[in-house]
C-alpha cells in the first residue's frame, strides 16, 4: 500500500474484543494509521460511528490524537495486572482519564430506506468525542477485574497484539486463529515433515 492511500478494510483488524485493543492493533506489523483516510476507515470499521457517517472534517490533528491515545492505552494495558506507581504509568492514566471526559457523539434513531430504524449521529462527530469513546472503553476494561484478567498477549512469533480472551476456559492463544494460529499450524507441520524426512 502506498503511503497516504486508504487501506482496504480487510487490512484493518477488529478481532481483539474491545475497541481500545483494536486501536492498539493498528501498529502491527507496521503503522496502520498512516493517513486521515485510513483513520476514518478505522473509525467506521470499529463501530465508533455508523457506516455512512460523514467524516470529511477529519484532519491531521485527528491522527495525532488517536496515536497519542493509542500510546497511552498501550502503556496501561502492558503495565501489568496491578496498577503501577511509576511516572510514565501515572501520566498515561491521567491522560486517558482526560480523554474520557469528552461527551460521546449523540446517536439518534431514524427510519432507514426499508422503514426499519437505523442509528445515525445527530451531527458530524468531533474528534474529542470519538477519542472519549475509545478512552472510556479503556477505562471500563482496565477497571473491570474479570475483563482485565482476560487480557492476553498473542503467542504468535513476533506478534505484539493484545486481545481480550473470552473463550471458554480462557485458552485462546492467538490474536487470530486465521492469522497467527494458521502460521503456527503451518510451522508445526513443516517441523513434522522435516523430522519425517530425516
Amino acid at each position: 500500500m502506498a503511503l497516504g492511500t486508504a487501506m482496504a478494510a480487510y487490512e484493518l483488524r477488529f478481532d481483539s474484543g474491545r475497541i481500545c485493543l483494536d486501536l492498539l492493533a493498528t501498529t502491527h506489523p507496521e503503522e496502520r494509521l498512516d493517513s486521515v483516510e485510513v483513520l476514518c476507515a478505522w473509525i467506521t470499521g470499529s463501530g465508533l460511528v455508523p457506516y455512512g457517517t460523514p467524516l470529511a472534517h477529519a484532519d491531521a490533528s485527528w491522527l495525532v490524537g488517536f496515536r497519542e491515545l493509542r500510546g497511552r492505552i498501550g502503556q496501561l494495558v502492558r503495565g501489568g495486572p496491578a496498577p503501577q506507581t511509576g511516572l510514565p504509568y501515572g501520566l498515561a492514566l491521567a491522560r486517558v482519564n482526560e480523554f474520557a471526559l469528552a461527551p460521546p457523539p449523540a446517536p439518534r434513531a431514524v427510519a432507514g430506506e426499508d422503514g426499519k430504524l437505523v442509528r445515525e449521529l445527530d451531527g458530524p462527530p468531533a474528534c474529542a468525542a470519538l477519542l472519549g469513546a475509545v478512552a472510556r472503553d479503556a477505562v471500563e476494561l482496565l477497571t473491570d477485574p474479570v475483563a482485565r484478567a482476560g487480557i492476553r498477549q498473542c503467542e504468535g512469533d513476533n506478534c505484539p497484539i493484545v486481545y481480550l480472551d473470552t473463550s471458554r476456559g480462557r485458552r485462546r492463544r492467538w490474536c487470530s486463529s486465521e492469522v497467527c494460529g494458521n502460521r503456527e499450524r503451518v510451522a508445526r507441520h513443516r517441523r513434522r515433515a522435516a523430522l519425517a524426512r530425516t
